[in-house]
């Protein structure tokens, strides 16, 4: 057992909670209960995070429970399969938290799913050609003006068309998932798809368990009742002030960022939760990094991947349950552990998020930057991408630096090693390092190995996020928590683009426009930047690997 005993209800326990909030000053979870706030969150009080968040608030907590409302939808859900049964191969065109809650319960539960939340022009065209016959595209977006989410429903819209379906039969192979009078709420009349309307009173990163999660993962084959009945066997305990694992998680989380420990690494423990890591990861950044506060989520590949630890560093494992007398942790001794179903661990970050959002005084359900690099990504389609000239070549990679503030009188890097040795020099005891990689995260996935070798030659917190679809998540975090990271941003040369039909561009355009506008907004902020882009993508993520371990040999020897 940890140290901080445990706190459960219904197959959820929260582990070690009592030792982080103990090791802080004033106890943030005494605070909580003086203020009544379980039982407020509970019954959807707007006002638990201030005036200045009471509007958005009182519009954003259906998640509270939703899951009841959900169940509304389980009819409609059995006819839609039974209609698409032969269609097979269910894709998800969706960004941020429309596509990573079911990404997580299907690959937890073991069904096939496609999910598209890339504008990388290789891994679109992948997806077009891989079993378009028996293809079902859900489309999902919020806003229904996700402009990711529109170019793939041109996409395969285009494909459709061009494999000798009618618009009628067409049609029939998209089902759309929106809020209720959206634009793609038109436009899935217009096309002839099934329109299925989501919950309005729940924000994307906790939309889990409202339609944005359930459709997909119904049509790939889940018991998604399943996931209802385990949210609902937990909620009860929300409202209490013991037995209450939200609360314990929620107050851990809270005093640990306020007490110098505001990154959290998040480790799978191997006991049957697949890629949760991911979705806690967008929930924690969007929700809490604004203001110039935040925590940081660092997604960590196994418990003996370097970056667990740290001295301004929760460790929290997670999985499914436990046997009797298990020790949790999988192999590494972490402050918090969380173990339960799937479906209470959604809904108990959730209500951590929420709760730990009380504690750092900020409003967990807006993400006033997120809308930043989405102008800037616009007026870069509209007026063309700026001119550069690389600060230095390295075989097949072109280095640009961008220096922060606090590097400005630096010396300008000759190569690949000078420039990450100087990117990993500026992060001082504080720092983070954040890799952004707008490539395919299927044909480049070897670029995902550059992580814990910086983690190991930096020995500071290094997170890893494909582009674009971190934007819709710790994009956020990046811009509006606090000022501490440098970036490292990797492009690859587009060999074979792909237009978005009706549109005046390409998906590598847009991907370009993409990368470009999201580094302006991070050098407008004094912060460093590195992009490295691999004009061989195979051949570049080959020599950064190389460059990163030479790096980390010279930091343990």
């Amino acid at each position: 057992m940890l140290d901080g005993g445990c706190e459960g209800a219904a197959g959820l326990a929260v582990y070690g909670a009592e030792s982080v909030v103990a090791a802080a000053p004033a106890s943030a979870r005494d605070a909580l209960l003086a203020n009544d706030v379980p039982a407020r969150l509970a019954r959807k009080d707007p006002t638990l995070w201030g005036p200045d968040a009471q509007a958005e608030a009182a519009i954003r907590l259906g998640w509270v429970d939703t899951f009841r409302r959900s169940r509304d939808l389980l009819p409609q859900l059995a006819e839609l399969k039974a209609e698409l049964a032969d269609l097979d191969h269910v894709v998800l065109a969706g960004m941020g938290g429309s596509s990573l809650a079911p990404e997580v319960i299907t690959r937890t539960l073991g069904k096939p799913l496609t999910v598209l939340d890339t504008t990388d022009p290789g891994q679109v065209r992948a997806a077009l050609r891989d079993r378009l016959d028996r293809t079902v595209v859900v489309v999902a977006s919020k806003s229904g003006s996700t402009v990711e989410t529109d170019s793939h429903r041109r996409a395969y819209w285009q494909a459709f068309l061009d494999a000798g379906l009618t618009e009628a039969e067409a049609g029939r192979r998209f089902v759309i998932v929106t809020d209720p009078g959206s634009p793609l709420a038109k436009t899935a009349e217009e096309m002839g798809a099934f329109l299925v309307v989501a919950d309005p009173d729940v924000g994307g990163r906790y939309s889990a368990l409202t339609a944005f999660g359930l459709v997909p993962s119904a049509l790939a084959g889940v018991e998604v009742a399943e996931l209802l009945d385990q949210a609902e066997a937990l909620a009860a305990s929300l409202a209490g002030d013991r037995d209450n694992p939200g609360l314990a998680l929620g107050a851990a989380l809270g005093a640990a960022a306020t007490t110098g420990r505001d990154k959290v690494a998040l480790v799978s423990d191997g006991t049957g939760i697949d890629g949760l890591g991911d979705w806690i990861e967008q929930l924690l950044a969007e929700s809490t990094g604004k203001s110039g506060v935040g925590i940081l989520p660092v997604v960590v590949e196994d418990p003996s991947s370097p970056g667990a630890t740290g001295p301004d560093v929760l460790t929290v494992t997670y999985g499914g349950g436990l046997p009797a007398g298990a020790v949790p942790g999988g192999g590494i001794r972490p402050q918090l552990a969380v173990n339960g179903p799937l479906g209470a661990q959604f809904l108990t970050w959730e209500y951590a998020t929420a709760i730990a959002g009380v504690v750092l005084g900020i409003d967990p359900f807006n993400q006033p930057n997120v809308t930043e690099s989405k102008e800037n990504t616009k007026r870069l389609l509209d007026t063309g991408l700026p001119v550069e000239s690389p600060t230095f070549v390295d075989g097949g990679i072109e280095g640009y630096w961008s220096p922060g503030e606090a590097q400005r009188d630096a010396p300008v890097p000759g190569d690949l090693a000078g420039a990450l040795r100087l990117l990993l020099d500026g992060l001082g005891d504080t720092g983070y390092l954040a890799v952004m990689a707008y490539l395919d995260r299927f044909a480049d996935a070897k670029a995902g190995q550059v992580r814990p070798e910086l983690a190991a030659a930096s020995g500071r917190p290094v997170t890893f996020g494909w582009g674009p679809r971190f934007l819709h998540s710790t994009g956020q975090y990046h811009k509006g928590g606090p000022q501490l990271g440098s970036f490292l941003q990797i492009t690859g040369a587009v060999t074979d683009d792909l237009p978005v039909p009706g549109k005046p561009y390409t998906f590598g355009q847009l991907q370009a426009a993409q990368a470009a506008g999201d580094r302006q907004a991070l050098a407008e902020r004094g912060r460093s930047v590195l992009r490295l882009h691999l004009t061989d993508r195979a051949a570049g993520v080959s020599r950064l690997l190389e460059a990163a371990r030479v790096l980390r040999d010279m930091k343990e020897g």
